[in-house]
């Protein structure tokens, strides 16, 4: 955490405005430097400034979706994409951003699916899926089920580690939502 603090530090006192986070699980560990350092005379208040300034990718883009409007080329009306959202637990419980990667896939022109037991984890949260390898797994299985109902065409979430343990649950693709809205943005 303190390198991190001195690596990033001087870009915010150049003039940076955010540090930003494109794995969910990163982003609130970042943001909780301040409550990890609060008794350390040297850094708490470093550690305050970058979890100020720490935002998750999705809160980027979201403050720039007239922009993303702008930036996406006309292209013919066809089937949408459909895809299922898991919002990682470090985003909606951690971060409690909620509702914004459907908004920016929906924007970006994708159908998002509906899924059932949005709240419900993939069972990857870290070492878990090593140190509870059975509970994990169940939570996979009962995630992929949740994902999979309505049948979309892939999965998008927010956190690499979820994005492994629910490629590991199923034949689909499962990507980073950023990676959607970058295909979005591209010609056709």
């Amino acid at each position: 955490m303190r390198r991190n603090i001195d690596a990033w530090l001087p870009y915010l006192e150049q003039g940076v405005e955010a540090i930003v986070m494109t794995a969910s699980g990163c982003g609130v560990t970042v943001r909780e430097y301040a409550h990890y350092l609060e008794h350390d005379p040297a850094y708490a208040e470093k550690a305050q400034r970058i979890a100020a300034a720490t935002r998750d990718l999705s809160e980027i883009v979201l403050a720039e979706q007239a922009a993303l409007k702008q930036l996406l080329p006309n292209k013919p009306p066809e089937a949408k994409t459909k895809v299922a959202v898991h919002t990682p637990c470090t985003l909606q419980h951690g971060q409690k951003i909620n509702g914004v990667l459907e908004a920016l896939l929906t924007v970006a022109g994708y159908e998002v699916a509906d899924a059932s037991e949005r709240h419900l984890c993939c069972g990857s949260a870290g070492t878990y899926s090593i140190l509870q390898p059975e509970l994990s797994q169940r939570l996979l299985q009962n995630k992929i089920t949740a994902l999979e109902v309505n049948r979309p065409e892939c999965i998008v979430t927010a956190n690499i580690g979820c994005l492994m343990q629910l490629q590991g649950g199923t034949q689909k693709p499962v990507s980073h939502w950023i990676e959607l809205v970058e295909a979005a943005l591209k010609p056709a």
